[in-house]
């Protein structure tokens, strides 16, 4: 077996298989999915070709039947699923975060300042409303370049999902969605392109998926939550922000946990989605559906490792349940 890189594209070959799983969508779960596509070709020789395209871009994959599963970090919502002919459901739980470069740890970011900066009325990184909150830090004047997703990106729609909830004036002039008509900054592809920008500008703020802040040793701030604390991005603030989600088989596992309630909550959560077209034939949703239930099975050290959060087991049986329904279990 050997690894192949296609760009942003990653093959697993074997030569013992001539079987292959199509999918696009997310850089949210790239990293993890990689991982999990290299031990299952490993242990089944089925090959797993997964393009890192952009949430966007997945679901118009999908939509268009060109792949045998797209992938998405926004979630469709039960009339938009019914309304493409699609399943949807979860594999994990990961937050987004907001990365900096400058020569100062643990810096606290809070409502106020993290609107300020990406409505670009924020400029330097000496302003008083970031110095009130980190008085004890040698804040310099160096002007703030926001670096922000170019394309169409899931991680995009968690982002401004958070800052529409968080911040009215940026609801009223921004919205959310996976691209929205950015006040400020320089855009940039994918998960990559984000940290990229972040790791080579000096004075750059930018939001990331967790697990590439950490490849990258990016430096991550405490962000304000909906209780007013400021919280470090990690596997128990995450978890913290999904507690009370319901996870509904009939909503199509619809689900968004930004900004939620709990003093320990990080609110710029999210879960990853798969999408399943259900006209296509069974037998071509099975073998998405064991690859994916072998990630459920023995994937979850894997995600742990790589920063995100595991799907409780409760919820993994809904899941089940939900592939069995619809004849691919």
């Amino acid at each position: 077996m050997k690894k192949v890189f296609v760009g942003l594209t990653l093959i697993w070959t074997c030569a013992l298989s001539a079987e292959v799983i199509n999918g696009a969508g997310a850089t949210f779960p790239y990293p993890l999915y990689s991982k999990w596509a290299y031990l299952y070709g490993k242990e089944t020789g089925v090959r797993i070709n997964y393009q890192s395209i952009g949430s966007g871009g997945g679901v118009r994959q999908i939509r268009n039947r060109t792949v045998d599963f797209g992938a998405s970090d926004a979630p469709l919502k039960p009339e938009e699923a019914k309304k493409y002919n699609l399943a949807q459901f979860p594999t994990v739980i990961g937050g987004v975060v907001i990365s900096y470069n400058l020569p100062v740890k643990d810096l606290k970011l809070s409502t106020e300042a993290i609107c300020g900066i990406f409505l670009g009325k924020i400029k330097y990184w000496n302003d008083e409303r970031i110095k009130k909150d980190n008085p004890d830090k040698k804040l310099p004047r160096k002007k703030i370049t926001v670096i922000r997703r170019s394309d169409g990106s899931g991680t995009t729609w968690i982002f401004t999902n958070y800052l529409s909830k968080a911040c009215p004036e940026w609801k009223k002039k921004v919205g959310y969605g996976k691209a929205v008509n950015w006040p400020t900054g320089i855009g940039a592809k994918g998960n990559e392109g984000v940290a990229n920008y972040i790791r080579r500008v000096r004075g750059g703020i930018g939001y990331v998926e967790f697990a590439y802040a950490v490849e990258n040793k990016l430096k991550v701030a405490m962000v304000q939550n909906r209780d007013g604390n400021f919280v470090k991005p990690s596997i128990k603030t995450f978890q913290a922000a999904a507690s009370g989600a319901k996870w509904d088989p009939k909503k199509d596992f619809y689900e968004v946990l930004t900004w939620q309630k709990g003093k320990d909550a990080y609110p710029i959560a999210g879960a990853t989605f798969i999408l399943l077209a259900k006209d296509y034939p069974k037998e071509r949703n099975k073998r998405v559906v064991k690859f994916f239930d072998w990630a459920f099975r023995k994937g979850d050290d894997i995600a742990v490792k790589l920063h995100y959060v595991p799907l409780p087991e409760e919820v993994k049986e809904k899941i089940r349940s939900y592939w069995r329904a619809n004849g691919w279990y």
